[in-house]
């Protein structure tokens, strides 16, 4: 079907999502940013388009298009396909942790599964403990910074990140959801916090491998490859992490990390550190929780390691 007869065609909400995903799976589009499947981005599209809610009522999908509209929706849905860029930098929104944030290409697109555990108040991991201070590591859009902080108005929280394109996307972030707890800074990893100690850090570093990054689908292309290619084993900036975490964490400290796939190499580097990997409501996601005291009690093996990178 042209673009002339789908507009001609289609009528409903309901017709065009249905179409959007046809289009998408014919033409083997690739999701991995904060949608799934090609259901859930033609939806996100077609309400994008029209001005509605992401979360709009099914009683509304026979809801009829108007003439500019068909054509609003068939342009984001022939951008999608051609240029192949992810659905949340076409409508400039993505949702995590229940928040909708900013999101262009100056950082990548909120995905991370620790937005379940920041819902969950970090619990059980935490066991109650207090927390004053928070510190974000590799904070991108801000998205985890900014959803600790406003789930928690209590907690000062700091993001940081090596790059000025991301740091002012998350500037925007913060104003857009009046984070006024959360500061953010320049810093590669931990280098420019000296001093500076907290009780819980989190981190979604770049943890890609060369190999994969290479091979990512051209979706990946758009976003800034600083955020994801991190050496031969993906673990070149989680093991610095884990060698400087123990002088920026209180005595009860937590660091809280993701890895993705880079999991393995990591037990297979480290198995005799004491990782807790958590178990997240669709399955194990190569995020691991680990205490100040085990990092202290492995540091030299771990900053052995990491020197050598």
């Amino acid at each position: 079907m042209t673009a002339e007869s789908a507009a001609t065609e289609l009528h409903t909400i309901v017709d065009f999502i249905r179409y959007g995903a046809s289009r998408f799976n014919a033409a083997g589009l690739t999701f991995g940013h904060g949608y799934d499947n090609a259901l859930d981005e033609a939806t996100q599209l077609v309400l994008h388009a029209l001005h509605l809610p992401h979360d709009l009522s099914p009683v509304y999908g026979q809801a009829r298009l108007t003439t500019e509209e068909k054509t609003k929706v068939l342009g984001l849905f022939a951008r999608r396909i051609d240029e192949r860029i992810p659905a949340c930098y076409l409508t400039g929104e993505a949702w995590f942790a229940g928040l909708s944030f900013k999101s262009d290409p100056r950082a990548l697109v909120p995905r991370s599964p620790i937005a379940e555990l920041i819902e969950a108040g970090f619990e059980p991991w935490l066991g109650g403990r207090q927390v004053r201070r928070a510190l974000d590591i590799c904070t991108g859009s801000g998205c985890i910074a900014i959803a600790m902080a406003h789930y928690n108005p209590d907690w000062q929280v700091d993001g940081v990140d090596i790059s000025d394109e991301a740091l002012a996307l998350a500037a925007e972030n913060r104003a857009r959801l009046h984070a006024d707890n959360v500061r953010l800074l320049k810093s590669d990893l931990l280098s420019a916090l000296a001093g500076e100690v907290y009780d819980l850090i989190v981190s979604n570093p770049p943890y890609v491998t060369h190999a994969e990054t290479d091979a990512l689908p051209p979706e990946y292309a758009h976003e800034p490859e600083l955020g994801l290619r991190a050496g031969d084993d993906g673990l070149d900036l989680a093991l610095k992490i884990l060698r400087d975490a123990p002088a920026h964490l209180s005595e009860h400290g937590l660091l809280i990390c993701e890895v993705g796939e880079s999991e393995r190499a990591l037990v297979g580097l480290l198995p005799e550190v004491p990782f807790a990997w958590v178990e997240f409501k669709v399955g194990p996601m190569g995020v691991f929780v680990i205490e100040r005291e085990d990092l202290l009690a492995h540091h030299a093996r771990i900053k052995a390691l990491a020197d050598a990178r």
